[in-house]
């Protein structure tokens, strides 16, 4: 701007000098020509490096850098698992999944019924994660659970993990042919009281077996006599009950609908709610647990997409 106005004073001392000369020659007039034309060249010179600035991109300062996010720590160590017996195939195949997205992981289970596994973690079994097949067991060592169930006031529940995880349902299964040619509950109800078959059931401490008590007392059935008239067999956990009807020892058998699933074993019925209520498998982690946030980050994995797709295959309704 001010090269410009130095042109404009320039040309404006050229026509003043002209002027008091009182006259303008052939030669003066060239002279004046001649930086007019110098000055409209630098006009125009400065005119497109103007227009040239203004249609340039304005430069945005640089962003800075967002700070990076920590990355997570890495899960690692050993996480034993105490887990009910019916739950075998799926958290085995669970446990697979998560070791694999976990390399330094070790997950080392624990199935059985879920009464032997309470006795286990009441006698100080190293135990991480406790899932069971029945609300009694769990409640059995939560010490915020009602003191009639929780008769010794145990207390091995880390507070605030406890959950519902899975719900199962109550089958009446059938060895290959269904020799016995049992249609339902109310047909086998009829046909044990009358000691026409041989029923498999699990024993008294087991929630398997707790379930079939049930629904014996649903049908007005003694199992006292029952069990004296030679008509039932028992097992310690639900795969001991489900190997004697896939082995065709007995003519049924009271278990887990996801257990007849993955034995290939034919359902003839499920239990309603009222005949023995709900099958509901409670999770937590345990207080003694020498890794209590890889015990935390376990439960959590099995209740993703990927886990729950595993338990709905074969039978397990997620909860959670």
């Amino acid at each position: 701007m001010k090269k410009f106005l130095a042109l404009i004073l320039a040309l404006c001392m050229i026509l003043a000098l002209t002027a008091c000369s009182g006259g303008i020659d052939a030669g003066k007039l060239d002279e004046i020509q001649t930086a007019l034309a110098s000055i409209q060249s630098q006009v125009d010179e400065l005119a497109a490096a103007k227009a040239a600035e203004a249609a340039a991109p304005v430069e945005e300062p640089a962003e800075e850098p967002a700070p990076e996010t920590p990355a997570e720590p890495a899960l690692s160590g050993k996480l034993i698992v105490f887990a009910a017996a019916s739950m075998t195939e799926t958290l085995t195949e669970i446990g697979d999944l998560f070791m694999a997205a976990n390399p330094d992981v070790e997950l080392v289970f624990n199935f059985d019924s879920s009464g032997t596994l309470k006795t286990q973690i009441e006698e100080g079994a190293d135990v991480d994660v406790f899932i069971s097949a029945g609300q009694k067991q769990m409640n059995q060592l939560d010490i915020t659970a009602d003191p009639e169930v929780n008769t010794d006031g145990l207390d091995f529940v880390l507070e605030g993990t406890r959950f519902n995880i899975l719900e199962n349902k109550v089958a009446l299964a059938v060895p290959e042919g269904n020799p016995a040619g049992i249609e339902s509950y109310d047909d086998w109800a009829a046909k044990l009281g009358a000691g026409e078959i041989f029923l498999a059931m699990g024993n008294s401490d087991v929630p398997v077996g707790q379930y079939t008590q049930k629904i014996l007392a649903y049908y007005e059935l003694s199992e006292e006599d029952l069990a004296s008239a030679g008509s039932i067999t028992y097992g310690s956990n639900v795969k001991e009950v489900t190997t004697q009807v896939s082995e065709g020892a007995v003519d049924c058998g009271i278990i887990y609908q996801t257990d007849a699933f993955s034995a290939g074993l034919t359902i003839v019925d499920t239990a309603t709610k009222d005949m023995c209520g709900q099958v509901i498998y409670p999770a937590a982690v345990m207080n003694v647990s020498a890794n209590p946030e890889l015990a935390q980050a376990f439960l959590d994995f099995c209740v993703t997409p990927e886990a729950s797709a595993i338990f709905e295959g074969v039978g397990f309704t997620p909860l959670a």
